[in-house]
């Protein structure tokens, strides 16, 4: 699977290059991404804005990562979206249960503000 990764100061984020994104692919990004939760940087932004195709088994397993991500107290955020991956999302109930923002900027937001949350509590 062709990805691309940019480390920045908080985060992470992770540019998936390829047109469909199927369960064995996904299980490698899940592989790749849970490794950070052991890294000095643990946030990451996975951008999916070239992904036109995504299965459930797919959305499943990206959902999960998010969970663990979260349970560890660190954020996983996902953007740019396609509109036919958006909709199949919707479709199947799992879009408002995922973090999502159009836009890589947005993305990062999000992590920041969360950083911030939880640097106060």
């Amino acid at each position: 699977m062709k990805v691309k990764i940019d480390t920045k100061k908080k985060m992470h984020v992770i540019t998936v290059e390829e047109a469909k994104l199927a369960a064995n692919m996904t299980e490698d990004l899940k592989n790749m991404v849970l490794d950070y939760l052991n890294a000095p940087v643990k946030n990451v932004v996975i951008n999916l804005g070239d992904v036109e195709e995504l299965d459930e088994d797919s959305a499943q397993i990206l959902l999960s990562v998010q969970e663990t991500f979260y349970e560890a107290n660190h954020s996983l955020v996902f953007c740019k979206l396609e509109p036919e991956v958006e909709k199949f999302l919707d479709e199947n109930g799992l879009l408002e249960l995922m973090n999502v923002t159009p836009t890589e900027s947005e993305a990062t937001d999000i992590v920041q503000m969360e950083e911030i949350e939880r640097e106060l509590l």
